[in-house]
């Protein structure tokens, strides 16, 4: 999802002499081609988010788009300040890209973990929030947000080879996409844990267990519709995320489902009140925080059993 942001990212700046990159001392190879094409279009401010984000929103003001670029943990919780009262405050079109969405940065730690950031910036007035899953969610997010006169936080995770939207479906921001459908559940999932979400379904079809699997990508605003239509229809209902289940993808769908008075069960898949254990690859650390495929099947499976 990274390179496709980059890739769309410099050809919006080749259209546009109005689009900026700002980056935060990161990501110095993979910008290496926009900086050398766009130097004048191109912005380091070192290990600096909170002024990267202050000047992004004065660059904003003056007509520029900038899209401030670095990891998500620094952007949501170090320069939450600055995106409260100098971008959404002000409603500016600034468009911040929070890399290493979930536990990306396993070998790192908490330190580095996005994993409350969709609820630390979702309570935020005026920020549209998109968490894409596959490159061609990431592809059609990204237009969507240049277009969107706001701002915008985009939530990127790893490149990932495989796409698991076929060549008819279409990618609709601002409504969710049924991946898949089954009879027996819905998940909800966003973000790249999706594909593990995905297989995990997999696993349970050899039980003869079928579920519909939404991919949830643009979660602010929210598409309610979906939600309950899905909850209308499945007595069982999952949240998937490589997040916090307090506040994030499981309490929006939560909050429809209390509103609407929704009588189906809810079943929030995440790190519950806790942050991420243990160190190593992303795979690892999701192995250990039961996030990965065997973990998402065998809570699915046990949720299931028990009624």
């Amino acid at each position: 999802m990274r390179s496709t942001y980059l890739k769309e990212v410099y050809r919006l700046a080749a259209e546009d002499r109005n689009v900026l990159s700002l980056v935060a001392d990161n990501g110095m190879i993979v910008y290496d081609d926009f900086k050398r094409d766009f130097p004048e279009q191109y912005f380091n401010f070192g290990i600096s988010e909170g002024h990267m984000i202050n000047a992004a929103a004065g660059m904003a003001s003056c007509g520029k788009i900038p899209f401030a670029y670095t990891i998500g943990a620094f952007l949501a919780y170090r320069a939450f300040e600055f995106i409260r009262l100098d971008v959404c405050l002000q409603n500016l079109n600034v468009k911040i890209v929070g890399i290493g969405a979930g536990m990306s940065y396993g070998y790192l730690g908490p330190t580095h973990h996005a994993t409350e950031d969709i609820a630390v910036l979702r309570t935020l007035p005026n920020l549209t929030l998109l968490s894409p899953a596959t490159a061609k969610e990431a592809k059609v997010l990204v237009n969507y947000a240049y277009n969107i006169n706001g701002p915008v936080y985009i939530r990127l995770g790893n490149n990932l080879k495989e796409e698991l939207y076929g060549d008819e479906m279409k990618v609709v921001p601002g409504k969710g996409t049924v991946l898949q459908k089954g009879r027996d559940m819905v998940i909800f999932s966003t973000g790249d844990i999706t594909y593990q979400v995905m297989e995990a379904a997999r696993r349970l079809e050899q039980d003869d267990i079928t579920a519909t699997v939404v991919s949830m990508h643009t979660i602010k605003p929210f598409d309610e519709e979906l939600v309950s239509e899905m909850i209308s229809i499945h007595k069982k209902v999952f949240t998937v995320e490589e997040h916090s289940i307090i506040g994030g993808l499981g309490g929006a769908v939560a909050e429809v489902m209390a509103e609407k008075g929704c009588t189906a069960v809810l079943n929030r898949i995440g790190l519950n009140n806790t942050f991420a254990h243990g160190y190593g690859t992303q795979e690892q650390v999701r192995q250990v925080n039961e996030l990965d495929v065997s973990g998402i099947y065998q809570t699915i499976k046990k949720c299931i059993q028990e009624g």
